[in-house]
């Protein structure tokens, strides 16, 4: 590798120390038994002079010193420093926070040599530093060094960002790390450095632990399916395609979890889901990455209106434990999570914002021309459920921003969903969207095999005239169908969208860890 010139001269450094007899990069901590974190050091300290009588800081400090507080250990990255003679103070950070510490040469303090040491510390340094807390005459919770150790060298410096202090007193912090290319590239120092992205995967998890606290309060079972799977299917999407050498046999990752969960239907489990991964050969954008979070669930005896009202109440549910007040902020929009979602059909929709009833033009040439007549754009031949599902994409989606939920879609794209009773080309499907952005999708699913393999042949001939995304026929779940299927309602959403949404990113790539780039040059 190409070193730069500070990079060579920390490496010189950790050739010095383990001349020394220093291991710069030791196994285990000396103090791991007497850690606490940052946060609970600073909490500690604080909560004990809030519970004193009122009392000048030096009085504070002279009650707390006389007290013989009991010695602790924090552990962390050095993200500041500043040397003063014979003292130092500096800024240790770990997960939680972060705390001033201060060394300096004395009797109840470190001894010249270690001080040296500390003193050639550099920005980036893992160390370890064992002594007791005290308030500093500038009233900061500080822990005073007695020992310490180093537990990881630096090599690269960090892109450390400064901060600036207002006079209103709030803290503004310019970060030296802010390219989103170099940032997705390097997540490790994107999220060193800037801990508001770690807030984002904080939040993250959050919305995961709820929604899957939320499933299980309601007798739901989280179950595994196969991401290896030799027929892929439940979503309209191209697969990744790998090749299993013993088996001599072409695999797909999995693009749904959907035909799977169902077959669970089929065995008797009433209420399964899943929270896992998809992977889908598709275009990158803001709100698509090849690989995605999803979470999809089926529920026996239910309808998709049963299943709105789930979806209403689970979000809402992971918004009061997630979100103030289950307000999200997105886009520019105050969005009110706790107010019942409108339920608006297809049809209305796009009569409200394009003009068109879709519903008096029976096949797709006369729909086109309807849409050219008014200016509507139409792209390549496709068949009328993909017309009238590009319209919901290019002028209806973009204006549901409050919690909204669409239904009554078209059949030939909604190979897996329910007819609704009295008009065969409808399914009982409906899409759930905030802020703009669809974030889940639903149907009553079709529980006649019959039906179902009509629907296969369907997609066959839609995959002959050139639909890369058509469902291939699936022998072994119309066997499983064949064994009878409860009546059931199914869901899937897309934790990344929900969490763009919940953090106020417009990216899915700032709410995913490892995004896929292109290669890098």
């Amino acid at each position: 590798m190409d070193y730069t010139e500070v990079e060579r001269d920390r490496l010189a450094k950790l050739e010095q120390l383990k001349s020394a007899g220093i291991d710069p990069f030791p196994p285990r901590p000396e103090y791991r038994p007497m850690r606490i974190l940052a946060a609970d050091a600073v909490q500690r300290i604080l909560a004990w002079r809030d519970a004193l009588p009122a009392q000048s800081e030096e009085e504070q400090r002279q009650t707390w010193h006389a007290g013989k507080p009991t010695a602790i250990a924090l552990m962390g990255r050095l993200v500041a420093k500043r040397v003063m003679g014979k003292a130092s103070f500096a800024h240790l950070e770990d997960g939680s926070g972060r705390i001033q510490i201060y060394a300096r040469v004395g009797e109840d303090s470190i001894d010249a040599a270690s001080f040296e040491r500390f003193k050639d510390l550099d920005l980036g340094d893992f160390i370890e530093a064992h002594g007791r807390l005290f308030i500093t005459k500038t009233g900061e919770p500080t822990l005073r060094v007695d020992t310490w150790n180093l537990l990881s060298k630096s090599i690269s410096p960090l892109p450390i960002a400064k901060e600036e202090k207002l006079p209103d007193g709030t803290v503004v912090r310019h970060s030296a790390f802010s390219d989103p290319e170099l940032r997705y590239r390097q997540r490790y120092a994107d999220l060193a450095v800037n801990p508001e992205v770690r807030e984002i995967f904080r939040t993250r998890a959050r919305i995961v632990k709820h929604a899957r606290e939320f499933l299980d309060s309601q007798d739901f079972l989280e179950v595994e399916t196969p991401v290896l799977q030799p027929i892929y299917g439940g979503a309209a999407a191209r697969p990744f395609v790998t090749h299993h050498n013993q088996l001599d046999q072409d695999l797909y990752l999995r693009i749904s979890f959907e035909l799977y969960l169902k077959r669970l239907l089929v065995g008797g489990f009433e209420r399964v889901y899943e929270i896992g991964r998809d992977f889908r050969n598709e275009g990158v954008s803001f709100k698509h990455n090849p690989e995605f979070t999803q979470l999809e669930f089926y529920m026996a005896y239910a309808d998709f209106t049963t299943i709105m009202d789930l979806t209403e109440q689970m979000v809402q549910y992971v918004a009061r434990q997630v979100l103030p007040n289950s307000t999200a902020h997105f886009r520019g929009n105050v969005i009110d999570l706790s107010q019942p979602w409108r339920r608006i059909t297809l049809r209305d929709a796009i009569i409200k914002y394009t003009g068109l009833d879709y519903t008096l033009y029976p096949d797709a040439e006369l729909l086109a021309d309807a849409m050219e007549s008014r200016g509507l754009t139409v792209s390549g031949i496709k068949t009328r459920g993909k017309l009238i599902d590009g319209l919901l994409g290019d002028y209806v989606e973009k204006n549901l921003i409050q919690p909204t939920f669409l239904y009554d879609y078209p059949r030939d794209v909604s190979p897996l969903a329910k007819s609704k009773f009295g008009d065969p080309r409808t399914v009982e499907r409906f899409e759930g969207f905030i802020g703009g952005v669809e974030l889940c999708n639903a149907f009553t699913e079709l529980n006649d095999p019959l039906d179902q393999e009509q629907r296969f042949i369907e997609e066959g001939i839609g995959a002959t005239m050139g639909d890369d995304e058509a469902n291939p026929m699936d022998e072994d779940y119309l066997r499983a169908m064949r064994y009878g299927m409860p009546p059931n309602g199914g869901f899937g959403m897309g934790i990344d969208r929900l969490t763009m949404v919940f953090t106020n990113n417009d990216s899915i790539r700032e709410v995913i860890l490892f995004p896929h780039l292109r290669k890098e040059e």
